[in-house]
């Protein structure tokens, strides 16, 4: 039990800012219905509950087998069994993820089964790449370089409305299923190479699997010769009382329950299948693992509820109300506002966290991770206002971005450049599909703008801006280690004269070596 309530707390403490925001908001600029209002506080009540199980049963389940499978697949000595496996659970783990799921119905233009499938193989395939990387220790700069021309030269082939759409869908695909599961496996993978570069290698598996979702549906718009991006807008139920909030609840548990128990069964059967070949697990890791699966069902369904019951329409009107102060120039600094901390609230970046701080032993606390995650997806959003209000093409902004996070890859640690671009894939995850896209699409319909070039992009630029903001905190780490290791050699850069030895010469060493001292004693 005190494992679960220390859940409760970190889960507190991440949705309890963001939530005390929205209310500040609701009695003084964005006055919201009392109905909404009440959705809101049941849809946070949700979070923190749902996000509390889901992080203790990732812990429990998801992770402990990702890395058992990445173990065993990486050091199975057949390249191809690595690729295919890994081309399998890329497609599994995200053919039913639920944000996928919530971008894919507001998309006219493509079937939602079409969509569905052409993300998911997108990231099978990039799993596929991203495990052989690691097995063949290719370098992750120059690969993100080469996919990310390829991605951009593409993009151009088609019309901004779609183009949003394609780079949204890399956002959004690495969301809670998916992240806990991949990261597992690239540390599994990682590990079985017992190699000095083994820590680096474990970070960069889901920047990578975010790169492919956006290929693959360039790609599909290129084939099917799409004209443009179509919005189907969510329809929203009115609320009378709170019968009707609670009825709204119950089918939305009912609805993602579904979707979750979708989403699991295949990993669920996946993990039995290994399990009969390997006998990895022990039976009391068994039922462990079992038990953190029941917890990952529940808390996720509970979360996506809350989120998708409460916060959708939550965001929507805060999207219309800010609007309507000073031609919508109030929505920056509350986006930028609402950005800083509503990130935190994302299950995956607490998956992220923790991997950081276990792979770096501690030496990169997930705090600094946090706090880069924070900066990163605030000035995401108060570029996204920007673009709402001003309607500028989505490339002015990513282009220099990328090329600004790219550059940057070449003057951090290598560990810092695969965190960075895996930060990007994570931040993007429930909280910007199911409260920031309804809060721009809001927006951007009361400005009269185009919602499919104006207010699509959001999460782009959330999968962007915190590769550039954890990277610049790479740098500044490097700087602070670097200046730490000149004061340590400096302090104890000392002549010392331990009596003359055969070669009649004084020792001058940098730091007191154990066997010199000895020697003399």
């Amino acid at each position: 039990m005190s494992f679960i309530k220390e859940k409760l707390l970190e889960s507190t403490r991440s949705v309890l800012p963001i939530a005390l925001i929205v209310v500040a908001l609701s009695i003084t600029v964005v006055p919201l219905p009392a109905g909404d209002m009440l959705l809101f506080i049941i849809g946070v009540l949700c979070l923190i509950i749902g996000m509390s199980l889901f992080t203790a049963g990732s812990e429990m389940s998801m992770q402990p087998l990702g890395s058992a499978i990445g173990s065993t697949v990486g050091s199975c000595g057949k390249v191809w069994v690595t690729a295919f496996v890994s081309f399998i659970i890329g497609i599994l783990v995200t053919i039913s993820e639920p944000d996928l799921q919530i971008l894919a119905n507001q998309v006219a233009d493509i079937q939602n089964l079409v969509l569905i499938l052409t993300v998911s193989v997108g990231v099978g395939i990039f799993l596929m790449i991203a495990v052989l990387r690691i097995v063949f220790g290719w370098n992750l700069r120059y690969m993100m370089i080469a996919f990310y021309v390829a991605t951009f030269a593409l993009s151009f082939a088609l019309p901004e409305g779609f183009k949003t759409l394609a780079f949204d869908s890399g956002g959004v695909t690495t969301g809670p299923m998916t992240v806990p599961f991949i990261m597992s496996i690239g540390a599994g993978v990682s590990a079985s190479k017992l190699s000095s570069d083994s820590r680096d290698d474990s970070f960069g598996i889901t920047g990578l699997c975010s790169i492919g979702p956006i290929i693959a549906v360039l790609v599909l718009g290129i084939v099917i010769g799409v004209e443009g991006g179509t919005y189907t807008p969510s329809v929203m139920t009115p609320i009378a009382d709170t019968r009707d909030s609670i009825v709204l609840y119950a089918e939305g548990f009912a609805h993602y329950a579904v979707e979750v128990a979708m989403a699991l069964l295949p990993i669920a059967i996946f993990a039995l299948i290994f399990q009969l070949i390997s006998r990895a697990f022990s039976k009391g890791q068994m039922i462990r693992i079992v038990v953190g699966i029941v917890y990952v069902f529940v808390g996720l369904a509970i979360f996506l509820a809350g989120a998708n019951v409460g916060f959708v329409p939550t965001g929507t009107a805060i999207g219309i109300s800010l609007s309507g102060y000073m031609n919508g120039i109030l929505l920056i600094p509350i986006s930028m506002l609402l950005g800083y901390f509503i990130v935190k609230a994302e299950p995956s970046v607490y998956v992220l966290n923790k991997l950081v701080e276990n792979m770096s032993a501690g030496a990169i606390s997930g705090k600094t991770t946090g706090f880069g995650l924070s900066v990163g997806v605030s000035a995401a959003l108060g570029l996204a206002a920007l673009r709402i209000i001003t309607g500028i093409d989505i490339m002015w902004i990513l282009i220099p971005g990328y090329i600004l996070a790219l550059s940057l890859a070449f003057f951090v640690p290598s560990i810092f450049v695969g965190i960075a671009f895996d930060s990007g894939g994570v931040a993007s995850g429930t909280m910007m599909s199911a409260f920031v896209l309804p809060l721009c699409t809001g927006a951007c319909n009361q400005l009269g703008g185009n919602v499919m070039t104006d207010a699509f992009g959001c999460v782009a630029l959330v999968a962007m801006a915190p590769i550039i903001s954890i990277q610049i905190c790479g740098f500044a780490y490097k700087l602070k280690s670097e200046h730490r290791a000149r004061s340590f050699v400096s302090a104890n850069e000392t002549f010392i004269d331990y009596g003359y030895r055969d070669s009649r010469r004084p020792i001058l060493s940098g730091t007191v070596r154990k066997e010199d001292v000895n020697e003399k004693e």
